[in-house]
C-alpha cells in the first residue's frame, strides 16, 4: 500500500495565503488615515509638534496595517502591504522638501511678482522698485545659446557611441564624458574666461562666454541621457530598416532618433534645468549689469541666478527691497523651468512614434 506524504509546510502556507480572506480595497488606507489622525490628536493633547505627531502616526501605521493583514490575509499579503507602505513613505519623504521649497518660493515671491517687475530693469535703482527684465532676457539668451551649442554635439556624440563607436576611441570618449559630468561649475567658468582672455584680454565679459561655460556642463548630461535612450531602441527596428536596403545613416535619422525622440526631449530639458540655475561660471565670464543688454557678443549680461545673488548680497538702500526682488526672481526662474518642462512634453508628444 502506497502512503502519500503530506505536502511541505511551505506549500501549505502558500495554499493558505491564496485561499484566505482579503481586506477590502479601502481598508489599508483607512487604517493609515486613522493612525495619522490619532497621532495628530495625541500631538494636540500632549503638546508635540505637528511633524512629530505625523511621524508617530506613520510608525503606528507601519505596525497596525501589517498586523491586521497578517491576521486576516496571511503572512504573504502582510509583507506585501508593509513593503507598499515603506515605498509610499519614502516617496512622501522625498516629496516633502520639494513641496516646502515651492511653497516658500511662491509665498515670498508673489508680493513683488507683478508686471512692473517683469518689464523693468535695475538701472539707477537703489531702493524700492526695479525689476528683473534684463536678467530674464540674459537667462533666456545665454541658456538658448548654450542649448544650441550643446544639443548637436551631445546628440552626435551619443549616436557615435551607440551606433558606430568601438575600441579605444569610444572608451576614451566615455571616460571623458564621465569626468566632465563631475567637474565643478566654477571650473567651466574659469575655462571659458581663460579661453576668451587669450583673444580679447583679461577684462572680457560677455554673454556668449557664459553660454560656452554652460555648454561644458550641458554636454555630458545630454550625451548620457541620449545614449541611454538610444540603447532602449529595439534592434529589430534597425534590422528591419537594413533589410529594406536603407543606409545606416538614414536608419539612424529616420528610425532610431525618431523612436527615441521623447526621451531625447526629456534629456535635453534635464540638461537645461541643470544649467539654468548656475551662478558661479556666469559671475566669472558674463559679469553683472543693471540695464538690459540684448547682444550676446558685446557687454556684460545678467542672468536670474546672478540677479538673485546680487540682490541678496547687495540689496541697496534698504535690505527688504532687495530680498523681495530676490524671491520674486526665484519664482520667475521656477516658472521658466516649469514652462520648459511643459514644452518638452509637447515636443515629445509631437515627435514620438504612434503606439498603434
Amino acid at each position: 500500500m502506497t502512503t502519500i506524504s503530506p505536502p511541505p509546510a511551505e506549500v501549505l502556507e502558500a495554499r493558505k495565503s491564496l485561499t484566505q480572506g482579503q481586506l477590502p480595497p479601502w481598508a489599508q488606507w483607512s487604517m493609515v488615515s486613522a493612525c495619522l489622525v490619532v497621532g495628530l490628536l495625541i500631538g494636540l493633547t500632549t503638546g508635540f509638534s505637528t511633524a512629530l505627531a505625523l511621524v508617530l502616526g506613520a510608525v503606528a501605521a507601519l505596525v497596525v496595517v501589517p498586523a491586521v493583514s497578517w491576521g486576516v490575509e496571511g503572512v504573504r499579503r502582510a509583507k506585501d502591504r508593509l513593503a507598499t507602505l515603506l515605498v509610499t513613505l519614502a516617496f512622501v519623504l522625498a516629496l516633502l522638501p520639494l513641496l516646502s521649497l515651492l511653497s516658500t518660493v511662491v509665498d515670498r515671491g508673489r508680493h513683488r511678482f507683478d508686471w512692473k517687475f517683469l518689464t523693468d530693469d535695475m538701472n539707477r535703482v537703489v531702493g524700492e522698485g526695479g525689476g528683473a527684465y534684463h536678467a530674464i532676457i540674459g537667462t533666456l539668451e545665454i541658456t538658448a545659446a548654450a542649448t544650441i551649442i550643446s544639443v548637436p554635439i551631445g546628440v552626435m556624440c551619443a549616436v557615435y557611441l551607440v551606433e558606430y563607436g568601438r575600441g579605444w576611441l569610444a572608451r576614451s570618449i566615455t571616460l571623458l564624458v564621465d569626468v566632465m559630468t563631475g567637474i565643478p561649475s566654477i571650473v567651466a567658468g574659469l575655462f571659458a574666461f581663460a579661453f576668451f582672455s587669450i583673444f580679447f584680454g583679461s577684462g572680457i565679459r560677455f554673454g556668449i562666454g557664459g553660454a560656452v561655460a554652460l555648454s561644458l556642463l550641458m554636454i555630458p548630461v545630454v550625451v548620457r541621457s541620449v545614449e541611454e535612450m538610444l540603447k532602449l531602441v529595439p534592434n529589430e527596428l534597425r534590422e528591419a530598416s537594413y533589410a529594406l536596403g536603407v543606409a545606416k545613416w538614414l536608419t539612424v535619422i529616420r528610425v532610431v532618433l525618431r523612436t527615441a525622440a521623447a526621451g531625447i526631449a526629456t534629456g535635453v530639458t534635464i540638461a537645461i534645468a541643470r544649467v539654468i540655475g548656475e551662478t558661479a561660471p556666469l559671475l566669472v565670464i558674463a559679469g553683472m549689469a543693471t540695464r538690459t543688454n540684448y547682444d550676446l557678443f558685446d557687454g556684460r549680461m545678467t542672468t536670474l541666478p546672478v540677479y538673485i545673488f546680487n540682490s541678496n548680497a547687495n540689496p541697496g538702500a534698504r535690505a527688504e527691497f532687495g530680498l523681495e526682488r530676490a524671491w520674486a526672481a526665484a519664482l520667475t526662474l521656477v516658472l521658466i523651468v516649469l514652462l520648459l518642462n511643459l514644452i518638452a512634453r509637447v515636443i515629445s508628444r509631437v515627435f514620438a512614434l504612434p503606439t498603434r
